[in-house]
């Protein structure tokens, strides 16, 4: 039997806020709807992260609130 995997073409896409590294040799981003703080560093290099926009398909989050979540504690 052969199963066809649907396409990237099906899925619905838009103009979604996201965050990207600041360093050239980095590629590292998040959503912003995804992102605990106001201004992210990258978790890649730690550089400052800075807002763009990006043609992502539709995720939707359904914690709305985010950022006043508090992270979790570093296990030592």
């Amino acid at each position: 039997m052969y199963f066809r995997r649907k396409s990237l073409e099906d899925l619905v896409q838009e103009n979604t806020k996201v965050w990207a590294c600041n360093k050239e040799d980095c590629k590292g981003w998040i959503r912003d709807n995804f992102s605990f703080e106001y201004v992210p560093t990258c978790h890649h290099c730690l550089s400052p992260m800075i807002s763009s926009l990006k043609m992502l398909p539709i995720i939707s989050n359904s914690n709305k609130n985010m950022k006043s979540l508090h992270k979790g504690r570093l296990i030592s």
